[in-house]
Order: C-alpha cells, then sequence, then structure tokens
C-alpha cells in the first residue's frame, strides 16, 4: 500500500487532499476500523455509525458497504 493506515482521525480527515482510488478508500476504511477498536466500539456499533444518516446510499450500497466494513475488520490488525 502507499498509504499508511492513518492512526488518528486528523490522518483520515488529511486524506481528503489525495486523489481518490480503490487503494486511498481502503485506506480509509482501515483507518475508521483501528480507530473504532481503539475507542472500544464493537464491529456491529462501528457498522450502525457508517451507516448512519447515509441518504447518499441506496440498500444494496449500504450492505456492501457493511459487508466491506465488517471483512476490513476481520483483516487489520
Amino acid at each position: 500500500m502507499n498509504y499508511p493506515i492513518p492512526a488518528s482521525a486528523e490522518e483520515i480527515l488529511a486524506l481528503r487532499n489525495c486523489p481518490v482510488d480503490e487503494e486511498l478508500i481502503a485506506t480509509a476504511i482501515a483507518g475508521v476500523v483501528k480507530l473504532a477498536r481503539q475507542n472500544g466500539l464493537s464491529l456491529e456499533e462501528l457498522i450502525a455509525q457508517v451507516l448512519k444518516d447515509d441518504s447518499v446510499l441506496d440498500r444494496v450500497q449500504r450492505k456492501w458497504l457493511s459487508d466491506l466494513v465488517t471483512r476490513a475488520w476481520e483483516i487489520v490488525p
């Protein structure tokens, strides 16, 4: 990966300045998973937060994102 996994919310927000591609999205998701764990959140709580008030994604996209976060939870150290 060209990007290190973010270790803080500020580092995740700084990714906004990078060109968007699949690797950047994966890095951001890994950072969110890492921060959620550091804050003692469960996978279910994280998914609820990620999908909360999401008017941008339809039902199929929300399911896809939920599955992606779950897979990241299982992989990210």
